[in-house]
């Protein structure tokens, strides 16, 4: 078996969706697909087969108001305008394939992190509704975002306890896997006096989601040196940008160019992939 992991990064992952795309044009679809953030949100495209419909987001409404601004602040406690882009694009702008995503013969996997206790929390196909909270979920960094009540529970982005869930993908008994990072190889990550005020933000009322905020950096790059490591061993395709792209970049023509990016570069190493498989 193999599987396909992607992660996430805001507007970094338009990368990742023209590899999606490269894979769908060539009828390829993993058995397992796990990510997280943006990474899980736009690899529901990939699962219900819209092609270029990640794309078509970023091009009519990146700079849209209602999608991103200050103002939404007032309203939602957010930058993004939660309502416009988790209901009304998926729902009636840009219309989401509900059906052809829920009858995926694979696993689907979304990474949150549990509000209250810090822990990584996994959701399936099954768990998704047209209200996409559990996608909500996986993209609600502490202070961008509110955390999102689904059930009982709180949530949190996925990428605060496990950000490239690797270890997740293996466990699953995927023996091989195509790993999509945002980031250039050489890339390491450190705790930043943003991951600090964050933490210091969300501390009071959510220590243990601090605690992840300032220790990520750590499961980071262990996670990018495993991902590595089954590389080496040939277990693994690992595709990622040649240079370093804007988590929240709004030249579109530079997403432009950043998806094609990905694309070509899945288009250059399709064989490798295939033999994934």
């Amino acid at each position: 078996m193999a599987g396909v992991l992607f992660e996430g990064g805001s507007f970094r992952p338009i990368f990742s969706c023209g590899v999606m795309d490269a894979l769908l044009e060539e009828d390829i679809m993993f058995p397992y697909c796990i990510g997280v953030s943006a990474g899980a949100a736009d690899a529901a495209s990939y699962i219900s087969g819209q092609r270029r419909r990640n794309l078509e987001i970023m091009e009519k409404y990146r700079n849209d108001k209602r999608y991103l601004a200050k103002r939404n602040l007032l309203k939602e406690r957010s930058p993004f305008g939660i309502e416009f882009v988790f209901r009304t694009i998926p729902n009636e702008k840009i219309p989401f394939d509900f059906e052809t995503f829920q009858n995926y013969s694979g696993q689907f996997v979304i990474t949150v992190t549990d509000a209250e206790t810090g822990n990584v929390h996994y959701f399936g196909k099954e768990d998704v509704d047209r209200e996409y909270k559990a996608f909500q979920a996986t993209c609600s960094l502490p202070v961008i975002f509110p955390p999102v009540e689904i059930g009982e529970r709180k949530y949190y982005d996925g990428g605060l306890s496990n950000p490239i869930p690797i270890d997740k993908l293996v466990k699953d008994g995927q023996k091989k896997a195509l790993i999509v990072l945002t980031r250039p190889e050489g890339y390491v990550k450190e705790c930043t006096r943003m991951d600090r005020m964050v933490a210091k933000a969300v501390g009071l009322k959510y220590p243990r989601i601090a605690k992840r905020v300032l220790t990520r950096y750590q499961r980071y790059n262990q996670a990018v040196k495993a991902c590595e490591r089954l590389e080496r061993e040939g277990r693994a395709v690992l595709l990622r940008p040649a240079h370093p792209l804007e988590s929240f970049e709004g030249n579109v023509d530079t997403l432009r160019k950043n998806y094609q990016e990905g694309y070509q570069m899945a288009m250059e190493q399709m064989d490798r992939i295939r033999g994934l498989l």
